[in-house]
């Protein structure tokens, strides 16, 4: 696969996984299990799904609109984007999903840090208690537009996108290993190689931002890595979900991502993170945008089927990001 193949798997990916986990997101596994019973491709939404009510099936979420808002920024803005047109893009993003009667807006993070940039505190500073995955839910487009061969320079572009909502040691070494993962895969990388590049450039997040109590983000990573390859295909779901977690908190989430992204190919990984209870669709983006980058094969009629629901179009805005990744000293 050529690197612009592999970074269209990437948001591919993203997307299939977002799609997947869209009528099971904020829900427990027993909840899952009777309203759904195994997830294995996509599903409209009960009535009774809290953030995504009556959705049809592969219907995209938060995390795919986000991502491909900060690719339009990104190529417009030649791979950087100001901080302050960020969050003034998001603001413009929320407005418009309230518009549509959608609840998927903002997640946590997000909305604080907006909430205090609008009352005057400097970027810097409003994403000082942002611990959860927004920033690495939506990191993908820096990872394919931002070549990997000097780590501290993609870090940097991560931190540069990622400050203003989740400017912390969790959020940016979340971030910084899923763009660092995607940059290697677009490369050529393989899972393995990447998926260790992944773990030192969350080492070099995490000291960007403010520090928070947590386990890092690298260190955990690697634990997780090593645990479950040494698992039974049937213990792992109990052990991703009930061990390493499935929150909207970036230690857990982002850990799991990587986690399932190790052990299982794109079908089984995506679909085993729709049913595993909490952000599913979070998880289920990030892995699919983690095996897409690294040459996995997303399955086509998925992302046939997500391309034609949502109406996207990711081919220009692939060519775009290229293009700003190969203008990047």
């Amino acid at each position: 696969m050529s690197p612009r193949d592999r970074a269209l798997a990437a948001l591919t990916g993203l997307a299939v996984g977002d799609a997947l986990g869209m009528p099971t997101q904020s829900m427990c596994r027993a909840e899952i299990r009777a309203a759904y019973g195994k997830i294995a491709g996509f599903r409209d939404a009960i009535a009774g799904q809290p953030i995504a009510p009556g959705l049809l099936a592969g219907t995209i979420t938060d995390d795919t609109e986000q991502a491909l808002l900060l690719a339009r920024l990104l190529v417009d803005g030649g791979g950087h984007v100001e901080p302050r047109a960020f969050a003034d893009a998001l603001l413009a993003w929320e407005a418009d999903m309230i518009r549509r009667g959608s609840a998927d807006l903002l997640g946590p993070s997000t909305k604080k840090a907006l909430s205090l940039l609008e009352n005057g505190v400097p970027p810097e500073e409003a994403g000082r208690g942002g611990t959860t995955n927004g920033a690495a839910m939506r990191v993908t487009p820096v990872g394919i537009a931002t070549p990997v061969d000097d780590l501290a320079t993609l870090v940097d572009a991560v931190a540069e996108t990622a400050r203003v909502t989740h400017n912390t040691s969790l959020g940016l070494a979340a971030a910084a290993a899923v763009a660092a993962a995607v940059s290697a895969g677009v490369d050529g990388a393989n899972r393995m190689d990447a998926f260790d590049l992944a773990e030192r450039a969350a080492t070099l997040g995490a000291a960007q931002g403010h520090w928070s109590a947590g386990g890092s983000i690298a260190a955990r990573i690697h634990w997780a890595r090593d645990w479950v390859r040494g698992l039974r295909r049937s213990e792992l779901d109990d052990a991703v979900a009930d061990v390493i977690g499935t929150s909207v908190s970036a230690q857990e989430s982002v850990v799991a991502a990587f986690a399932l992204a190790e052990v299982l190919d794109p079908a089984d990984a995506l679909t085993t993170a729709a049913g595993l209870g909490g952000d599913t669709d979070t998880v289920a983006a990030i892995c699919g945008a983690l095996l897409g980058a690294c040459g996995e094969e997303i399955p086509a009629e998925l992302g046939e089927t997500v391309v034609q629901v949502n109406g996207l179009d990711l081919g220009p805005l692939v060519d775009g990001l290229v293009t700003v990744r190969r203008t990047i000293p």
